[in-house]
C-alpha cells in the first residue's frame, strides 16, 4: 500500500503530495480544502456542499461548467465532494493534460468569480439534489443527515451537512465571498498528484501555476471537541416512503491522531460483527451493516464515528437493539474464539487494501491524510495497525461502545 511518497510546501502555505506509480500515463490529480460541513455557520446548513458548487461555476479564465467540459474534452473525468472536514475536488486525466488541469485549478483559487445569478442557479440545484437524495427516496440521507444530532451536542459537529432548504435559500455572495475568503486560502489546500510521472516534474508545475498566488491567512480552526455524552438520547423520523423501519447507532470512536491502534480496532470489531455471512450480527439480525466513519475511515479529523445500521420490521425494533447491546457485550467479555478474530483482521486489512486499488484512491488518502493528519502515509500506517489487532483489543473496542450512552435515530414507515 505505501507508495514512495514526496512532499513539499510553496511559499503561499500549498501542500503538495506526490506519488509516483509506473504504469500508463494517466494521473490523479485531487485539491483538497480544510473546510466542510463543521465550519458552516449556524443557520447556513449545507452551505459548504453550496460552495462545492460554486466552484465549478467560473474563474477569471475559464467560463460557468467550463471546468467540466475542459476536463472532459481532454478525455478525463471529474468531480467534487463535501465532507465534515474537508471538500475535495477530483480528476483522473491522461497524464499530457496535467498543465491544464493546473491551471483551471490556479485560476479557481486566485480568481473565483461569484454572482448572484450563479448563486441562485446553484441553489436551485442542490435543492433539487437534496429533493431527489433525500427528501423523495426510501432511506435517503440515513443515518449520515440526523445521526450526529443524537451523538454531538454542539451545532458544528451535530448538523445536517447535506442541507436546509431554507438555510440554502437564505445564502447570499456575501457569504460566498466571505467563505472563500476564509478558508479557500492557499495554506489550507493540498494538492496531491498520483500515477506516472516524474515528482520534480510535477513540482516545478505545480510552482508554475500556483506559486504567484498571494498568501492569505485561513481562519482560525474551531475547537470541535465535545465531552462524552453523559445520557442517552434517541431521535425519531418518519420516512413514508421507506419499506422498514431502520434504527441507526452511533458511538465515539478514539481520536485517530493519537490512538490509530485503538481506532484499527474497532475496525476489526465493525468487519467482525457484519461482514459478509459469518458476521455475529448477521446470524442474527437480516440486514445490518456497520461501519468506522460516516463516509469510510478517516474520512475527518474527529470527533470521528462509528456506526450500526440495522432494517427491521417496526415490533422487532426493541429486539434488534436488545441484539446489537448484548452482542457486544459478549465481545466485550471476550466469548469470540481467536480464529473468528484473526478472520476479521485479515478482511479488514483486505478491504482496506481494496479501497485503495485506484490512482484516485491513493491521491484523496494521501492528500486528506496530510490535510487532515499532517501525515499523507497515515494509511499505510492504518493497515499496519491492523495487522497487529488482536482479541484483547476487539474485547476493548466493544467495551468502549457497550459502555457509551445509546445514541440512536429510529426510522418509522407508514
Amino acid at each position: 500500500m505505501e507508495l514512495p511518497t514526496y512532499t513539499s510546501t510553496l511559499a503561499n502555505g500549498i501542500r503538495l503530495v506526490i506519488q509516483e506509480v509506473p504504469g500508463p500515463p494517466v494521473l490523479a490529480v485531487v485539491v483538497q480544502y480544510g473546510v466542510g460541513f463543521r465550519n458552516e455557520p449556524e443557520g447556513r446548513s449545507g452551505f459548504a456542499h453550496l460552495f462545492e458548487h460554486m466552484m465549478f461555476q467560473g474563474s477569471a479564465h475559464v467560463p460557468p461548467e467550463g471546468h467540466f467540459s475542459l476536463v472532459q474534452a481532454a478525455g478525463g473525468t471529474v468531480n467534487g465532494n463535501t465532507y465534515q472536514d474537508h471538500t475535495e475536488y477530483h480528476q483522473i486525466i491522461p497524464a499530457s493534460a496535467l498543465d491544464r488541469i493546473l491551471f483551471m485549478e490556479a485560476d479557481r483559487m486566485r480568481s473565483l468569480e461569484i454572482t448572484d445569478t450563479k448563486l441562485r442557479t446553484q441553489i436551485d440545484v442542490v435543492k433539487e439534489e437534496i429533493r431527489s437524495n433525500v427528501l423523495n427516496r426510501p432511506y435517503g440521507g440515513f443515518p449520515w443527515t440526523v445521526l450526529p444530532k443524537a451523538l454531538y451536542s454542539k451545532w458544528s459537529n451535530s448538523h445536517n451537512g447535506y442541507g436546509d432548504l431554507d438555510d440554502m435559500a437564505a445564502s447570499t455572495v456575501a457569504d460566498c465571498a466571505d467563505f472563500f475568503d476564509r478558508y479557500y486560502t492557499p495554506a489550507n489546500a493540498v494538492i496531491s498528484l498520483c500515477g506516472s510521472i516524474d515528482p520534480s516534474q510535477a513540482e516545478d508545475a505545480v510552482q508554475r501555476y500556483f506559486g504567484d498566488i498571494p498568501y492569505r491567512a485561513t481562519a482560525a480552526p474551531q475547537d470541535l471537541t465535545e465531552p462524552p455524552p453523559m445520557q442517552p438520547c434517541v431521535i425519531a423520523r418518519e420516512d413514508r416512503l421507506a419499506p422498514k423501519a431502520a434504527t441507526a447507532f452511533g458511538y465515539r470512536l478514539p481520536k485517530a491522531q493519537t490512538e490509530l491502534t485503538d481506532y484499527a480496532a474497532h475496525m476489526v470489531l465493525s468487519t467482525l460483527l457484519t461482514d459478509g455471512h459469518s458476521g455475529l450480527l448477521k446470524n442474527r439480525i437480516e440486514d445490518v451493516s456497520s461501519g468506522c466513519g460516516l463516509f469510510g475511515p478517516l474520512k475527518c479529523a474527529g470527533p470521528d464515528t462509528a456506526l450500526i445500521v440495522a432494517t427491521h420490521d417496526e415490533d422487532r425494533r426493541d429486539e434488534t437493539a436488545a441484539t446489537i447491546e448484548s452482542t457486544l457485550t459478549r465481545v466485550a467479555d471476550g466469548d469470540v474464539d481467536h480464529q473468528s478474530v484473526e478472520v476479521a483482521v485479515d478482511r479488514a486489512g483486505s478491504a482496506l487494501y481494496r479501497s485503495m486499488d485506484s490512482l484516485l484512491s491513493r491521491a484523496s488518502s494521501a492528500g486528506c491524510g496530510e490535510l487532515l493528519f499532517g501525515d499523507p502515509r497515515i494509511m499505510a500506517a492504518l493497515a499496519g495497525c491492523l495487522a497487529r489487532v488482536d482479541s484483547r483489543a476487539v474485547a476493548d473496542a466493544a467495551r468502549r461502545m457497550a459502555e457509551q450512552p445509546t445514541a440512536a435515530v429510529h426510522l418509522t414507515c407508514s
